[in-house]
C-alpha cells in the first residue's frame, strides 16, 4: 500500500486533532445532549479498539454505512486513526444498491445498523454497529483514505477516492476563507455527513478549528429555529431546502448571534435567497463543489444572488471549455476510472454548465449538461431510475424528468396500476429516487433521429395534445 507523502500525514494531523487538551471545553450537541472533545476521544479510542479486536488496522477496507449519530462520527475517526481506507455508503440505500456498492469495491469489513434501511435519518446520539466482515474483500491498494461514491450518466455508481493529502489541502483552503466559523463558535450542521461539504467544511473543519457543532434530529423548520434561538448559533450549514422551509415561518425575532449561512449541494432558488435575507437579515452563501474535486469556488457572504456561486478557492484552477466547466485535478479521482471519461488530460469535466462573470471572474452556474440532478444534496442520475421502470415486464418505454420534482412519462400496459409502479420502484430505489408523479402516455415524443424527448416542457406540451393520459 503507498504512503502518504508530506507533513503532517492526515492520520498524524487526525491523532493531535483528537489529542488537544485546548478542546476539552468545546461542545457539539444535539437535543439536550452534549458531547465534549473529551468524550469524543474516548468514545474514538474505544472504537478503535473494537475495530481492531475484528481484525481493522492499517491498509484494511471498511465500508461504514452508519445512521447519522456521534457513533458514525467516533467510528469514522477510529477507522482512520486505525490507518484504514474508509467508504461513507449513504444508509439509506436500498439492500440491492448496497449489495452492488459492497461488490464493486470489495471492501473486508462492512459496518452497518440492524433491520431494514432507513426511509428519514435524522441525527441521534448513537446507533447499534454491526461489523459484517467479507471473506471477498480486499485490503486497500491505493492510499485513499477516503472513498465515496455518486451516480454517473450511465446509471452506474462512480467511486470517488479522496487522499489524506487531499482531504488536508481542502481543509486549508476553508481555513482561509475568513468568514468560515472559527474556535468559539457554535455551527448548526444540517448538511449530510455522507458527503463532502458536510464531513470536510463542517466535521473536520470544527475538529480541526475548536468550533462547537450542533445537530438536530428534526428536519422541521420550527425545530431548527428553536435551535438557533436556544443555543445562540453563529453559522448554519444546509442544502436549498433547509433555507427554504427556514424562510417560511415567518419573521424570527433576534437571533443577534447569527451572522453565517451557507447552502451547497444543489442550485439554490434566487426567491429563496431573498426571502432569507427578509426573515433572517443574512444573506444565504454558497459553497459549490463536488465529491470527485470537494470545494470549488465559494461565496460564503452571499455578496452575490444566484445563480452566482462565487470565485473559484484557493489553488483551484478552472476553465469553461464550451459552456462547460472543468476543473483542474493532479490525478484521477475515479478508482474505476473505465467507467467514465470525465476526467481526461488532467481536467475533469463536472457536467455544469456555466459562465465567467467579466470584469470580477464569479463563477455563475447554469445548469446541467447531463442526466444527473441533485435532490436534497444528493446526486440522482435520471436514467438509473428510467432503467429501473423498464425493469418492470408492463412498461415498454419511460423517459424520467425532473422539474420540480422527478416525474415518469411512460407507456405501459393498461393494466398496470400507478400504485403497483411505485412499489415496484420503492423496492429498488432509494426514497429520495422514487418518483413522484407518473404520467402514462400512449406514445412518447420523438426527434427527428428517434431519441426519445427529455424536455418536460415538451413533454407536457406533448401529453396536452393527445389528452389521452391514462388516469390511474
Amino acid at each position: 500500500m503507498a504512503v502518504d507523502t508530506g507533513a503532517p500525514t492526515f492520520e498524524r494531523w487526525l491523532g493531535a486533532a483528537l489529542t488537544g487538551d485546548a478542546l476539552d471545553d468545546t461542545v457539539w450537541g444535539h437535543g439536550e445532549r452534549a458531547v465534549t472533545f473529551g468524550r469524543m476521544r474516548k468514545e474514538t479510542a474505544r472504537t478503535r479498539d473494537v475495530l481492531a479486536a475484528h481484525g481493522i488496522g492499517s491498509g484494511s477496507t471498511v465500508a461504514v454505512q452508519l445512521l447519522p449519530s456521534f457513533t458514525l462520527l467516533w467510528t469514522v475517526f477510529a477507522a482512520w486513526s486505525a490507518g484504514a481506507q474508509v467508504m461513507l455508503m449513504d444508509p439509506r440505500l436500498t439492500p440491492a444498491e448496497t449489495t452492488r456498492l459492497l461488490d464493486l469495491c470489495e471492501p473486508q469489513f462492512h459496518l452497518t445498523v440492524d433491520g431494514p434501511a432507513p426511509t428519514l435519518t435524522s441525527f441521534r446520539d448513537e446507533c447499534e454497529t454491526v461489523v459484517l466482515p467479507r471473506r471477498s474483500g480486499r485490503p486497500a491498494e491505493t492510499d485513499h483514505r477516503l472513498v465515496q461514491f455518486s451516480s454517473g450518466s450511465t446509471g452506474l455508481p462512480k467511486v470517488i477516492g479522496r487522499t489524506g493529502r487531499s482531504l488536508l489541502d481542502e481543509l486549508d483552503r476553508f481555513a482561509l476563507l475568513p468568514e468560515m466559523p472559527r474556535r468559539g463558535e457554535r455551527l448548526l450542521l444540517l448538511s449530510s455527513m455522507a458527503y463532502s461539504f458536510g464531513l470536510i467544511g463542517g466535521v473536520l473543519h470544527a475538529l480541526r478549528h475548536g468550533v462547537s457543532l450542533h445537530f438536530s434530529g428534526s428536519p422541521q423548520p420550527r425545530d431548527l429555529l428553536r435551535i438557533l434561538t436556544e443555543r445562540q448559533i453563529h453559522a448554519v450549514f444546509g442544502v436549498p431546502v433547509h433555507f427554504d422551509l427556514l424562510s417560511r415561518v415567518g419573521r424570527p425575532g433576534d437571533l443577534p448571534a447569527l451572522r453565517l449561512a451557507v447552502s451547497g449541494g444543489e442550485m439554490l432558488r434566487p426567491e429563496v435567497f431573498h426571502r432569507f435575507e427578509e426573515a433572517f437579515g443574512v444573506r444565504i452563501g454558497q459553497a459549490y463543489g463536488m465529491s470527485e474535486v470537494g470545494i470549488i469556488a465559494t461565496d460564503l457572504a452571499g455578496r452575490d444572488a444566484p445563480p452566482a456561486v462565487g470565485l473559484p478557492a484557493a489553488g483551484v484552477h478552472t476553465d469553461v471549455v464550451e459552456g462547460t466547466l472543468r476543473v483542474r485535478l493532479p490525478e484521477d479521482p475515479y478508482l474505476h476510472a473505465d467507467r467514465t471519461r470525465r476526467y481526461e488530460d488532467g481536467w475533469l469535466n463536472t457536467h455544469d454548465r456555466c459562465l465567467v462573470r467579466p470584469g470580477d471572474g464569479v463563477l455563475e452556474i447554469l445548469g446541467r449538461t447531463d442526466s444527473t440532478v441533485v435532490i436534497g444534496g444528493l446526486n440522482v442520475d435520471l436514467t438509473e431510475i428510467e432503467a429501473a421502470l423498464l425493469e418492470h415486464p408492463a412498461v415498454t418505454e419511460a423517459v424520467v424528468v425532473y422539474g420540480e420534482a422527478i416525474e415518469c412519462h411512460l407507456v405501459a400496459e393498461p393494466a398496470l396500476a400507478k400504485g403497483e409502479l411505485l412499489a415496484w420502484c420503492r423496492e429498488r430505489l432509494s426514497p429520495h429516487k422514487v418518483p413522484k408523479a407518473l404520467h402514462f402516455v400512449r406514445r412518447l415524443p420523438r426527434t427527428a433521429n428517434g431519441k426519445a424527448v427529455r424536455n418536460r416542457e415538451l413533454l407536457h406540451a406533448s401529453r396536452e395534445r393527445e389528452r389521452q393520459v391514462i388516469i390511474r
